[in-house]
């Protein structure tokens, strides 16, 4: 079936008892042993039933093994980190999701990993920086946040796996609907749920795919189950509604993103757009390989007039909500400099931009008087 089919009848996963085209909440923490568990189900925090059909969904959208669905996108990072073995030495993109990178730099201050951070558009550098039998892990974000750098996932698999590595890619501004990181050679795909897949800013969740069932994804389970980061039943129904509309969402929110961004290119205020939709943008060629459909709804871009203007057009939004996140329905807008912290090496003059499903007239016409102003 095609992925907008597969979403909407989510399997025909009916409930069996009553027949409803919705699945109940199940909120029972523990199930009868009659005389053994059925369907090996014992305690919700590692088996609760509201998981297996996300985990389906993923697994068959992603062409994968098996999926994991956690209490967080951190905390499915979290998992896959703690996989990893002391000194063990991991390569993780120059620009990526903040929180990911403030973790990987606390570990390797306290001695737990050797980290290195590379730009991962240039393939070279990264076979430079992998290091055989050493290099356990390539960690790979595309597009990456808040520049929406595009890898080419293909490439950067093969290189991880000439020196024994495994790659993970962060696929959250993509969603399983543009792009598929296993099909291209990954080992594993992570979504921050919260984002995309949920799609409605009310739950936050994460996930990750894994091609085959790897001792490293057996570790995986294992941490969740242990350490507990696991999703309430509320917030699992929530999000398998949010994922039924993902198809329809994400070609919307694709579209509009496109026409935003070929505006912008040319307002006055703006000195660059950052969106792999443009040709002008330095990844445009290899998305267009290997993201089908669209290029996502998360744009970016830099004003002429550095961190006051970036500021003052954030601040003179009607339609646009000032607002950290992304993916959801509505519009988002924000100074991504400010959010991160002295530290971070985003751009002062950076607006950060995530197009929701509003009328792109609207959209257009909001941006147009925040620069004008």
């Amino acid at each position: 079936m095609k992925p907008s089919t597969l979403l909407a009848q989510a399997f025909h996963l009916l409930d069996r008892e009553t027949g409803a085209v919705v699945l109940p909440i199940h909120p029972s923490t523990t199930f009868e042993r009659d005389p053994e568990y059925r369907g090996d189900r014992d305690y919700s925090r590692d088996k609760s039933p509201a998981y297996l059909p996300i985990e389906r969904i993923l697994t068959t959208l992603e062409g994968g093994a098996h999926a994991l669905v956690f209490a967080s996108g951190m905390a499915a990072a979290e998992a896959v980190l703690q996989s990893l073995r002391a000194g063990d030495h991991v390569v993780a993109p120059s620009t990526l999701y903040w929180g990911v990178r403030n973790r990987m730099l606390s570990l390797a201050e306290k001695g737990v990993l050797a980290v290195d951070f590379v730009d991962m558009r240039d393939l070279d550098a990264l076979a430079a920086c992998v290091k055989k039998g050493q290099t356990k892990l390539v960690w790979c974000e595309t597009p990456a946040n808040p520049n929406w750098d595009v890898t080419d996932i293909a490439r950067a698999s093969e290189i991880a796996h000439a020196v024994g590595a495994e790659i993970i890619v962060d696929s959250t501004a993509a969603s399983p609907i543009l792009s598929q990181p296993l099909l291209l050679g990954a080992d594993y795909v992570l979504h921050s749920a919260t984002k995309y897949l949920n799609g409605h800013s009310d739950v936050v969740a994460g996930a990750l795919v894994t091609k085959t069932e790897t001792e490293r994804w057996k570790t995986i389970a294992l941490y969740r189950r242990e350490g507990g980061a696991v999703l309430g039943p509320f917030e699992s129904w929530l999000l398998l509604r949010g994922m039924r509309t993902l198809d329809l969402r994400v070609r919307e929110q694709s579209r509009t993103a496109l026409a935003l961004a070929r505006f912008l290119a040319s307002h006055r205020a703006v000195s660059e757009v950052l969106y792999p939709g443009l040709e002008s943008h330095a990844g445009h060629e290899i998305a267009s390989r290997q993201m089908k459909g669209g290029f996502g709804g998360m744009l970016s871009i830099r004003m002429k007039g550095g961190r006051d203007a970036a500021l003052r057009v954030t601040s003179k939004v009607q339609v646009f909500v000032r607002a950290t996140s992304l993916g959801g329905v509505e519009s988002l807008i924000e100074h991504r400099k400010s959010v991160e912290g002295a530290n971070s090496p985003v751009p002062e003059d950076l607006v950060r931009l995530s197009v929701g499903i509003e009328a792109e007239e609207d959209l257009r016409a909001d941006l147009e008087r925040a620069l004008s102003e």
